[in-house]
């Protein structure tokens, strides 16, 4: 997988790029990651990629040219299966679109910034829209970056234990159920005794269980869903 960052503040990907699984996976050449300032496909003398909007509304709006030119830019080298502008009013992530996104070969990532993009960007250039929630934030490095961080560890390989990302919470819209490690007890509090049992049928239905009645209490609009 490729992943194409368009930005106006690359340093923001330097530190999350380089840890944990989002590194490893880059290591072992599952993932590549490529950064690109779109102020280095503007025209002007003073790279400046926005604006003031039409209409004489606050705030400044990114420029369609250097988004189109970047784009094209890297369209004349490769197809690309998705052009995704991380925006508040686009459809929310979800584990199900995580899992499809993991799949593709070439995808690139618009992060918007200032009071917003030129519409004219959203109408011709981007294949899709994702929001990451229902609230604003500076800029959209950090919905890019959970995006990717949403994809790459589903990719094979990327995980050392595959399975574990298949239990995950959200992937058959249920919450996990709780998990516990060593000691079998600290202070008066144990872990329950199901799990010490070894039975693993009666674990694996114990577990079922939990992530019922957790999924129930604390999101039982992901069961509604389940249900439609």
């Amino acid at each position: 997988m490729r992943i194409d960052f368009l930005t106006v503040v690359p340093e923001t990907f330097e530190s999350p790029l380089n840890c944990s699984i989002l590194k490893r996976a880059r290591e072992k050449g599952l993932v590549e990651y490529h950064i690109h300032n779109l102020r280095d496909f503007t025209t002007n003398r003073h790279r400046k990629v926005d604006d003031y909007p039409f209409g004489g509304e606050a705030g400044m709006v990114m420029q369609i040219e250097p988004v189109d030119r970047a784009i094209e830019f890297l369209k004349n080298e490769r197809d690309y299966d998705e052009i995704i502008f991380t925006s508040p009013d686009g459809e929310l992530l979800t584990q199900p679109i995580a899992n499809s996104l993991s799949m593709l070969e070439n995808v690139i990532i618009l992060c918007g910034h200032y009071k917003g993009v030129d519409h004219r960007i959203r109408e011709h250039l981007v294949t899709r829209e994702i929001s990451i929630g229902d609230y604003v934030l500076t800029g959209g490095e950090l919905p890019a970056l959970v995006i990717a961080d949403a994809m790459v560890r589903l990719i094979p390989g990327a995980i050392g234990d595959e399975q574990s990302a298949l239990s995950d919470s959200f992937q058959d819209n249920l919450l996990s159920a709780p998990v516990y490690t060593r000691p079998a007890q600290y202070k008066d509090w144990k872990v329950p005794d199901i799990l010490l049992s070894g039975h693993e049928a009666n674990i694996a239905k114990w577990r079922m269980e939990q992530s019922v009645e957790r999924t129930r209490a604390l999101r039982p609009n992901l069961l509604n869903n389940d249900a439609k």
